[in-house]
């Protein structure tokens, strides 16, 4: 996996890259309200709003880690936002995208490199 500075960590599967938000982010919102998620088939730009999150803290956006195309999203997380409290890295996915340049990705920081931004 990579992970962005703004907390969100993205998972390469076949030709597409699977995003959501890091336990370290779940944890600093607390218990998470509500999810409203991107329409599949919408073109986004790297640094575009494409998700809201709201907590019992704080409203919270996820945005595009990269240039494509938002080809599914987590409907589960409508239901259930909790999701994103018990298993952020795992179920509580919030959607996939068929990027332009899988090499952007690079740019990226490590699990290693993510852990000691996170301590620093």
């Amino acid at each position: 996996m990579k992970f962005t500075e703004d907390h969100e960590w993205l998972r390469v599967e076949g030709d597409l890259v699977v995003v959501g938000i890091t336990e370290h982010a779940a944890e600093q919102l607390g218990d998470v309200v509500f999810v409203e998620l991107p329409e599949p088939e919408t073109m986004v730009t790297k640094g575009d709003e494409v998700c809201v999150i709201e907590s019992v803290k704080a409203a919270s956006d996820i945005l595009a880690p990269l240039d494509g195309e938002i080809v599914e999203v987590n409907g589960k997380l409508t239901d259930k936002p909790a999701m994103v409290n018990t298993d952020p890295t795992g179920a509580a996915w919030f959607f996939k995208m068929r990027v332009e340049d899988m090499g952007a990705l690079d740019e990226y920081m490590s699990e290693d490199e993510y852990a000691d931004f996170v301590a620093g």
